[in-house]
């Protein structure tokens, strides 16, 4: 098989699912004119647990949020790429972008430097030119897909995304999606052994960014 050069760090398939299945659990879902967006707390080092308090849903401006998934120093950085090229453009044009637009940036920055960064991202946010939620997923090579109900990355997403084929319903409310990703990141800190400790969660609709705990 010919040697992939574009791939700095000669990933081989099995080491790419590793990496697709990186430990931890985030979620995204669209409901009635906004998204719920959450992930749990708990970040590992192999079998140790690292910490029961990291950080992986941020705000990246006030229509616009991102749950990381993969390696902590690599999300960090494109966490912080994205904060700063959505407050210029913001700076720019008078106004916060849009959700598509990170998207693309998102895209943009992990194709370019694709195999450097381990990063699986959601993105999501409430578009005010179309007056909907978007809820886009981005994996470390750049591939970006939007999705129009659910998504779910990490070790633990096979159990959060039984729950969500179960229940989500595209008339759900906000405090119907609230407790839904509740359920669905509680079932995978239940079983999987990389996913666990205090959940994170966030709505956005057309007032904006709001962290629920």
């Amino acid at each position: 098989m010919m040697e992939n050069k574009n791939n700095m760090l000669n990933l081989d398939e099995d080491s790419l699912n590793r990496i697709i299945k990186t430990s931890t659990t985030t979620i995204g879902i669209v409901v009635k004119d906004a998204v719920v967006v959450g992930t749990e707390s708990q970040a590992t080092a192999g079998y140790t647990v690292a910490t029961k308090t990291a950080q992986k849903l941020f705000q990246i401006n006030d229509y616009t949020c991102a749950t990381i998934s993969g390696g902590v120093a690599d999300c960090q950085y494109v966490v912080n790429q994205l904060k700063a090229l959505s407050r210029l453009k913001e700076v720019e044009e008078e106004k916060v972008p849009d959700p598509q637009y990170i998207g693309s940036l998102t895209r943009n920055i992990l194709f370019s430097g694709r195999s450097y960064f381990v990063c699986m991202m959601i993105i999501g946010g409430y578009s005010q030119k179309d007056k909907r939620g978007i809820l886009y997923g981005v994996d470390l090579l750049g591939t970006l897909y939007e999705e129009d109900n659910f998504i779910s990355f990490g070790s633990g997403s096979p159990f959060s995304l039984g729950v969500l084929e179960a229940d989500w319903k595209r008339t759900m409310t906000k405090t119907a999606g609230i407790d839904l990703v509740k359920t669905a990141i509680t079932s995978s800190r239940e079983r999987d052994a990389a996913s666990g400790f205090k959940i994170q969660i966030c709505t956005i609709d057309k007032s904006g960014f709001k962290q629920i705990q």
